[in-house]
């Protein structure tokens, strides 16, 4: 047992991210990403949705204060509207992320082709559109 990980975060998670160097990407999946065939390496988050994991992953995870912007969404395609759990993104962001709060957005395609280039992805339960996320692994600065 571990202090201060928290429970969500499974050990093949961990392991993860404590493998990821600075710089690499991983990926936070909604139901719809075509995870399973894009993946270098895949962790089932089946049933979890983004409000659960992200925040537990921004708990032990340092995103890249060297680049404009760490975390990384999906843009909307066809005129869709911008889906609320963009909100819920935000706020969470801005609750565990002492600095580079930003949050950028990429084309669809191009969304893919990074995703595919990623350390990992995280498959989750997320049903709600335009929910994938990539997040930028930091560095820890000692204090």
């Amino acid at each position: 047992m571990l202090k201060n990980i928290p429970a969500i975060i499974s050990p093949e998670l961990l392991k993860i991210l404590s493998e990821m160097g600075h710089g690499d990407e991983i990926v936070l999946a909604d139901a719809n990403y075509p995870a399973a065939s894009t993946a270098k390496k895949l962790v089932r988050y089946d049933g979890i949705d983004m409000k659960q994991i992200l925040p537990a992953i921004l708990e032990v995870l340092p995103i890249d204060i060297y680049v404009e912007s760490g975390i990384t969404l999906m843009e909307t395609t066809n005129g869709d509207n911008t889906p609320d759990i963009w909100v819920d993104y935000q706020n969470i962001v801005n609750e565990k992320q002492a600095e580079n709060k930003k949050i950028s957005h990429i084309e669809r395609e191009a969304f893919y082709e990074r995703g595919k280039k990623a350390y990992a992805v995280v498959a989750t339960g997320e049903t709600a559109l335009y929910a994938n996320i990539i997040l930028k692994k930091g560095v820890i600065v000692a204090s």
